[in-house]
């Protein structure tokens, strides 16, 4: 008889909760299972798509799934509705219609759906966006949690504007519209109740209006995305990856607020991978970053805009690095999953 030792387990056999946080796993999980499955493939994946035959209109699609339903600032309610509004914006389009679609599980308190339901109407009427269509299920006890909910939405894009995450180029500058790390922090202290949710609140807001302020700069605004799952270090490897360029950002000059920076320092999170819901990272001509700037500044949502980088003339495509704050540098991966699951 002959003794060997077992084959090795291949984690990557079985669906983990890591595979939809946004980081490498969930790349790795699109690029070998779903897409070629869809027969999808080339180009970078953006936050929403081109409708075909009409170049104008866009479409985006979204589950939310956080835990817990409720936290300081929102809910799944109204994140569902920022969110893909957001995602519609990313990609320069103002949301015309929305659809929205439950998942229930059985037991959860009407009052609880009817809170959800309501937040929801009223973020969407706030946005300016109407809920055309939508579908309601319930499942068994123990076949959800809670409750999920899943927002579809079109646009119809600024004439002035075609970002894409394909298009930074060398000299850009990285513009930040606000701080980060709101969201992440907020939903995790609320779920594991650390207390620190009576400091900071959810950052989630709709931000169309904010990328509408930028029209007018038209081709220079190169690229905008949304760094939600996977904060900001995953968004900016998205766009490296897919521009195939080099960014370089200062740790000084990203805005990470005192609440948000202790509570990743207790728990040992970096501040740049925590999700946000209510601001936008802009690659924007070199000469028209001061403009830009003003114009995000003019609005509420973007007063606290900065300017945090470059897009380098030299370097490996696709690497993003980060000047700290002792003047060292240090290479931004992207995340292998979500430190903080279920935040969106």
């Amino acid at each position: 008889m002959t003794l060997g030792c077992p084959g090795p387990y291949h984690e990557d056999e079985v669906v983990l909760l890591g595979h939809g946080a946004g980081g490498r796993l969930t790349a790795e999980l699109l690029d070998r299972l779903v897409l070629p499955a869809l027969g999808v493939g080339g180009g970078p994946l953006e936050d929403a798509a081109l409708l075909p035959g009409h170049p104008d209109l866009v479409i985006s699609t979204d589950s939310f799934v956080v835990s817990p339903l409720f936290f300081p600032g929102g809910d799944i309610g109204s994140l569902a509705v920022h969110g893909t509004v957001n995602d519609l914006a990313m990609r320069g389009a103002w949301p015309l219609a929305l659809s929205v679609s439950l998942i229930v599980e059985e037991g959860l308190p009407l009052a609880e759906l009817r809170s959800v339901t309501q937040s929801l109407g009223k973020a969407a009427q706030a946005a300016g966006v109407p809920v055309v269509t939508g579908d309601t299920k319930v499942v068994g006890r123990g076949a959800a949690d809670r409750l999920f909910v899943n927002t579809t939405g079109v646009g119809r894009r600024h004439p002035l504007l075609r970002p894409s995450a394909a298009l930074a180029r060398p000299g850009d500058a990285v513009l930040l519209s606000g701080p980060v790390g709101l969201h992440g922090t907020t939903v995790l202290s609320t779920r594991d109740g650390l207390g620190f949710d009576t400091d900071i609140a959810s950052d989630s807001r709709p931000l169309h209006q904010l990328v509408a302020g930028l029209a007018p700069l038209g081709e220079a605004v190169r690229v905008l995305r949304d760094p939600t799952r996977g904060g900001l270090a995953a968004a900016l490897n998205e766009i490296a990856r897919d521009s195939s360029v080099a960014v370089e950002i200062e740790e000084a000059a990203v805005p990470v607020p005192r609440a948000v920076a202790s509570a990743c320092d207790l728990l040992g999170l970096d501040p740049l991978v925590v999700a946000n819901e209510g601001c936008l990272v802009a690659f924007v001509a070199a000469g028209s970053a001061d403009a830009a700037l003003a114009a995000l500044r003019s609005r509420p949502e973007g007063r606290s805009a900065v300017r945090i980088g470059t897009v380098l003339a030299k370097g490996p495509g696709g690497r993003v690095t980060v000047r700290t704050l002792v003047g060292a540098l240090r290479i931004v991966e992207m995340p292998l999953g979500e430190q903080l699951p279920r935040i969106c």
